[in-house]
């Protein structure tokens, strides 16, 4: 279940007759649990409370109480040995008229009416697997508003099919905007009565002849016609004129194009219209324009409803692009201001010249977010100045935004007209708020079109006042955005965002062509760039025309890999550098029901002689910062490296190789039970199979074995009936491939298609994939006559001290820098990781010392067989004298290279991009 489907389950309950008796299995059920889970708690088979009430072991304890004895009841469940036992995290009472409830391991708790507990179903979400942060526990409202949205809106489209078809969905969605607005008007006093919309359609609907949507229209029409002449005096000419009836004169004139155009209204049945005042009753004065947005664009969007409740955008995560970009400087400059009037004047008016301008705004967050908190600085400001009820000077319309699609950029401009009333009302008072609010203007600074295809320079110029749209009607792009009086001479420009991410295998031809216009005569590998590049590289391209910095959230592929070679130097070319980092870590809207894409945040802006931070995550969940002098596309500290793949090692290490690739349709790769199946003899056994090796047998210790023969032997594998008979599947396989190379493997069936070993060498073999939570990478000596498969990297006969160089950690943190990254795991490289290691030159008792550390590591490990790599590094239960080996093989490499151990992984990193740079010039130079 999702918070949408719970907050309704949890509020049916709460709406009828309390069951003392059934009450802990119905508030159970209504976080998800099984119909067959209930009834083993209800049989007593699986709960475990000793007060009478249902224990479930590792979640909750609940216990209904006798009248007014609720306080306690929820002391003897926070005291009962079984609650602590049992390791619940929730305990919970309640006599049907009052509810109390505590998080154990928090400490927080929740007293309410039991009638008002749905309120805060946000508190209880892990219940149902789902791990929160403590905003979404805020967003109770939001989660029921948009649930009740949802039901209306599917109700709508089922019972007006032709608005539901794809060219009359934007009115749908016009529509739903409407109805929004309408309810946050009536609740907040913008319409100086009490749910005159609401209460209206309710009255002049009662009689249910079908007449709701005719009703809602004439109320839509009377907020698109004036009540006030040219002098602004009140008069009724325009709407006596306009033919609007009196029973919908008591809303006011709102416009600014929300009501303005054809005011089309959906047919209602009795159930839409039950939904509609439904909504309308509930208290939109809670609404959160930070997270709402996004949440409303999931009513509207087919492949997101599914996920209903689950678009909440982290206020903190969106913080860290926002504060280093631009917000902290503001903070610091009003602390340094003190209670100097004129610095606070100076600041207040470069505050209201700075633009933020998110080109994949979708339904406004950052935008909202960067306005909420300017606000607050400037309220501070006008707070020292004595001037508290000031009328801001920051302008909606320095809040800039590009949206592909309408809904989302309609609620985007409707979120931030919510935002700046609520800071009225919050920073200079309800009555002067309520006296400035309408009529809407009609400034339309979200802009609905393709960002990549758009000039960024006309929807945010650096002068004058005329914004008007540039785009290519070959790609539907509007051009008849509204002209906004906007001078800006001297401000400054923040761009930033959350742009789609979308790698180079995922992206539509459209998006290629994108991306070439962008990057095309830049580099001639532009087809290998994540689609959030085409963001920065407009972002760069922009700041040469205007005093500008960008930073947005992107997948942490465009800083790994063979991505950094061709996105930064193109990006350098601009002038621009990295300003600011935040090294990998989870976006995550719910972390259970989608645990996050990997990300970072890359700032960037004009080359500059003032410092730069790096930012990361620690193990304990909080913000480190780094202040340093560089950062490279690797987003580490240290000069501006770019490490190019290399054929061969520049190092001294041996040459490493990918295993050998079957190509085989699965017919030469056996398991032990397929092996047996061969009913082959002792000797044949040795002759035709060998152990193979990829990653996960490697890692987790799986047998696996494969069929190796040899070219002499062909013709008599061939005529062993099992054999040959695998043989003929390889062939076919081949054959039947698209692929010309795969087809002529068909003529050596009995071999790997691709072979990249003789079968009799001794192997030093690393896994391709690997957890990211190990301390070192997973690498093995196997013996010969071990085949290693294409999903491992193989070194071949090679000296043992090669071992210890891929068993360091120093190599782990080279490799977890500039190879690509699966979200967060290690996909190790040999042309990019192995070859490109910086080594100093290694004399023989170097070498000599490092074997015996490389054998102490294996003997170490054998000590504790049967245990395997995945057991023996896990990094909670790692053996001591494991760790103790290794500790000695980084002692002694790190010795080498800087006559001590290094401090930590970010001095690693930094004297190895330093001797890479050393290492390539002697390249060159040779």
């Amino acid at each position: 279940m999702n918070p949408v489907e719970i907050e309704e389950a949890v509020s049916t309950l709460a709406s009828e007759p309390f069951d003392p008796v059934e009450f802990p299995f119905q508030f159970l059920a209504a976080f998800g649990n099984k119909a067959t889970t209930i009834n083993r708690l209800r049989k007593g088979n699986t709960n475990q409370s000793d007060l009478g009430g249902v224990l479930q072991r590792s979640n909750i304890h609940i216990a209904t109480s006798d009248p007014g004895d609720v306080a306690n009841t929820l002391t003897a469940l926070r005291e009962s040995p079984k609650t602590a036992s049992n390791k619940a995290k929730f305990i919970l009472a309640t006599d049907g008229e009052e509810f109390q409830a505590e998080d154990l391991t928090s400490g927080e708790t929740v007293a309410c009416d039991y009638a008002d507990f749905p309120n805060h179903f946000g508190f209880f979400l892990p219940l149902a697997g789902i791990t929160t942060v403590e905003q979404i526990r805020e967003s109770s409202f939001d989660i029921r508003a948009t649930g009740r949205l949802n039901k209306l809106y599917v109700t709508l489209l089922q019972e007006n099919p032709d608005w539901a078809t794809a060219e009359r969905r934007a009115d749908m969605n016009h529509f739903m905007a409407r109805l929004i607005f309408c309810f946050f008007a009536e609740d907040t006093g913008v319409f100086h009565a009490s749910h005159p919309f609401t209460r209206t359609v309710e009255r002049m609907s009662a009689g249910g002849d079908g007449n709701t949507h005719e009703v809602i229209r004439e109320l839509f029409r009377a907020m698109n016609t004036r009540i006030r002449d040219d002098d602004g005096k009140l008069t009724n000419r325009f709407r006596d004129e306009a033919g609007i009836p009196n029973w919908a004169n008591n809303l006011p004139y709102v416009n600014g194009h929300l009501f303005g155009g054809e005011i089309e209204v959906p047919s209602f049945s009795k159930i839409a219209r039950s939904y509609l005042i439904h909504i309308g009753n509930l208290d939109w004065t809670k609404i959160n324009p930070d997270i709402f947005g996004s949440m409303i664009q999931a009513v509207a969007d087919d492949e997101e409803r599914g996920a209903l409740g689950m678009h909440y955008t982290s206020v903190p995560n969106i913080l860290k692009v926002l504060n280093p970009l631009f917000l902290d400087d503001l903070r610091a400059t009003l602390e340094e201001a003190g209670d100097n009037g004129r610095k606070l004047l100076n600041l207040r008016a470069r505050m209201a010249r700075i633009r933020v301008f998110d080109p994949a705004c979708g339904s406004g967050n950052f935008l909202v977010i960067a306005y909420k908190q300017m606000r607050e600085i400037e309220a501070e400001i006008n707070a020292r100045r004595e001037e508290a009820d000031r009328k801001s000077d920051i302008p909606l319309t320095n809040f800039r935004g590009i949206e592909l699609r309408d809904f989302p950029a309609e609620i985007a401009r409707l979120a931030l007209i919510i935002a700046e009333y609520q800071c009225d009302v919050r920073f200079r008072g309800q009555k002067e708020a309520l006296a400035e609010f309408l009529p809407l203007d009609s400034d339309n600074w979200i802009t609905c079109g393709n960002a990549l295809r758009l000039d960024w320079l006309s929807i945010c110029p650096p002068t004058g006042t005329s914004v008007k749209m540039k785009g290519d009607d070959l790609f539907g792009t509007p051009l008849d955005q509204s002209e906004i009086d906007f001078e800006n001479v001297g401000g400054e420009t923040y761009i930033c965002g959350n742009p789609p991410y979308l790698g180079s295998t995922w992206q539509s031809a459209t998006q290629k062509s994108e991306l070439q216009d962008i990057f095309g005569h830049r580099t001639s590998n532009w087809k290998s760039l994540d689609y959030v590049a085409g963001w920065f590289m407009k972002a760069a391209d922009y700041g040469t025309e205007t005093r500008a910095a960008s930073a947005f959230v992107a997948t942490n592929s465009i800083c790994q890999g063979q991505q950094v070679p061709i996105l930064w130097p193109v990006i350098a070319q601009t002038e621009h550098e990295i300003i600011f980092a935040h090294t990998s870590f989870k976006w995550a809207n719910l972390a259970s029901y989608n645990a996050g894409v990997t990300v970072v945040i890359v700032g960037i802006g004009p080359r500059t002689t003032r410092g730069r931070k790096i930012f990361s995550t620690d193990e304990y969940g909080q913000v480190v910062v780094q202040e340093v002098d560089n950062i490279n596309p690797y987003l580490a500290p240290g000069p501006t490296v770019i490490i190019q793949k290399s054929a061969r090692p520049l190092n001294g290490l041996a040459e490493m190789t990918f295993g050998s690739k079957p190509v085989d349709g699965g017919n030469l790769l056996l398991t032990r039970d397929e092996v047996a199946a061969l009913k082959l003899s002792r000797d044949e056994k040795l002759k035709f199979v060998r152990p193979i090796y990829g990653s996960d047998e490697l890692i987790s210790g799986k047998a696996k074995f494969c069929l190796w023969i040899e070219d002499a032997d062909r013709e008599y594998a061939k005529k062993h009936v099992t054999i040959g008979q695998r043989l003929e599947g390889v062939r076919r396989m081949r054959l039947e491939s698209t692929k010309a190379a795969t087809q002529r493997g068909a003529g050596w069936p009995h071999r790997f298609d691709e072979r990249r070993q003789l079968g009799t060498e001794r192997v030093i073999a690393v896994g391709a994939i690997s957890s990211e939570n190990r301390e070192y990478l997973p690498s093995a000596l196997l013996p010969s006559g071990t085949i290693i498969s294409n999903k491992c990297y193989a070194v071949f006969d090679a000296p043992l001290w090669n071992q210890a160089i891929l068993l360091s950690r120093l190599h782990w943190v080279w490799i977890g820098a500039v190879c690509v990254r699966l979200e967060m795991r290690f996909s190790y490289s040999n042309t990019l990781g192995w070859n490109t290691f910086p080594l100093p030159k290694l004399t023989e008792q170097n070498k000599a010392d490092l074997t015996r550390c490389a054998e102490n590591i294996l003997l170490a490990r054998e000590a504790h067989f049967p245990a395997t790599i995945a057991d023996l590094y896990d990094p909670e239960a790692m053996p001591k004298d494991l760790r103790r080996a290794h500790e000695e093989n980084d002692e002694v490499l790190e010795r080498i290279y800087i006559g001590r151990r290094f401090r930590n992984d970010t001095e690693r990193l930094e004297k190895l991009f330093e001797l890479y740079t050393k290492m390539t010039a002697k390249g060159k130079a040779a």
